[in-house]
């Protein structure tokens, strides 16, 4: 999702952009079958989803479009009506925005809205909403010490008394329990726990403690519950891209699934910002090889297989030890504990 036309098509034509900081030099861009010579873009499209219309591999995209690091981050806009031309005269295919114009259609979505990196809808709640959080950060949220007229629970339209506020600037407030802890499958290490969301509330008078109206309770609210300040949720809007440097973690867990998943499921990782990942990056899914024993004249024989790929994911959120991901492609089930490395 990128910035302007005019700009894009002298940033196309230039040299300096020729070579990719992204690229994989020991593996050119291999086309995907059927790759057509022109794509127009449509509401509902994604980068993700043009991208595989081209190449084998969507999360080349940066290499297709010869885009530089720096691109990547603050890309092209891209947007329903506009026309992608695949280039093949080189030694490596380059897509290319054609300067037409197109008969007038009804479009759903303005044209002022560009396509995203991947589907928005089946990410915003994961966006607005977390549902693991790291494993400190509810520990020194602000905690709910006593609901009006000493009960117990509270709903909607009630008041609740907050410590931890203090002269925070924020008005606006999500409530939540702390659940499950998360453990790395291979250290053991606590790195986040699940997040149980039950409402939010907004601040009617400052304070400590502070007084605060249950604007939308969800689940049933009491004294102990955590709260943490709404803020307007990152726009995913990086392009698709593999890390540059080496990336080994695991599946921590699967959000609304005890212990399998599939393509669309989120997945938190047990990896994040400090390990290298950014939103925007692209995983490999992998299936640990088993070890398998037998018997060979007599004698006892194990064996490691190798470990398989078999999907991709995109990470849209990262924190400092954990990130979520969405799961773009697999070839079977997601489960607990899979491996995750740079393609």
């Amino acid at each position: 999702m990128p910035r302007i036309i005019s700009a894009l098509l002298v940033a196309f034509s230039s040299a300096a952009f020729a070579a990719s900081a992204w690229a994989q030099p020991t593996q050119p861009l291999e086309l995907a079958p059927g790759a057509p010579d022109r794509h127009a873009v449509v509401a509902g499209d994604t980068l993700w989803g043009i991208s595989g219309k081209f190449i084998k591999d969507p999360y080349r995209w940066p290499e297709l479009w010869r885009l530089n690091a720096e691109q990547v981050k603050n890309p092209h806009r891209i947007y329903p009506g506009q026309v992608l031309v695949l280039d093949k005269s080189g030694d490596d295919p380059q897509l290319k925005l054609e300067t037409v114009r197109l008969a007038p259609k009804q479009y759903d979505t303005p044209l002022t809205q560009e396509i995203p990196a991947i589907p928005r809808n089946v990410i915003e709640p994961f966006l607005a909403k977390p549902l693991v959080i790291e494993a400190n950060a509810l520990d020194v949220a602000p905690r709910i010490i006593a609901i009006e007229d000493n009960r117990l629970l509270v709903a909607t339209g009630g008041k609740i008394y907050v410590t931890g506020i203090g002269d925070a600037k924020a008005q606006s407030y999500q409530i939540y329990r702390p659940g499950k802890a998360l453990a790395d499958p291979d250290t053991r290490e606590v790195l986040g726990h699940e997040a149980i969301f039950l409402g939010t509330a907004k601040v009617t008078r400052q304070g400590e403690p502070a007084i605060l109206r249950v604007d939308n309770a969800i689940a049933e609210i009491g004294k102990g519950d955590r709260l943490v300040p709404m803020s307007k949720p990152d726009v995913v809007s990086y392009v698709p891209h593999a890390p540059k440097q080496a990336i080994d973690g695991r599946v921590m867990s699967i959000v609304g699934a005890l212990a399998q998943g599939g393509q669309r499921s989120i997945v938190t990782l047990t990896r994040g910002k400090k390990d290298g990942l950014e939103m925007g990056h692209v995983l490999a899914l992998r299936q640990a090889g088993a070890v398998v024993t037998g018997h060979f004249k007599d004698e006892k024989e194990t064996f490691k297989l190798p470990d398989e790929r078999y999907g991709l994911i995109f990470v849209f959120r990262a924190f400092d030890r954990i990130s979520y991901a969405l799961v773009m492609d697999a070839s079977q089930e997601v489960e607990i504990g899979d491996l995750v490395r740079t393609p």
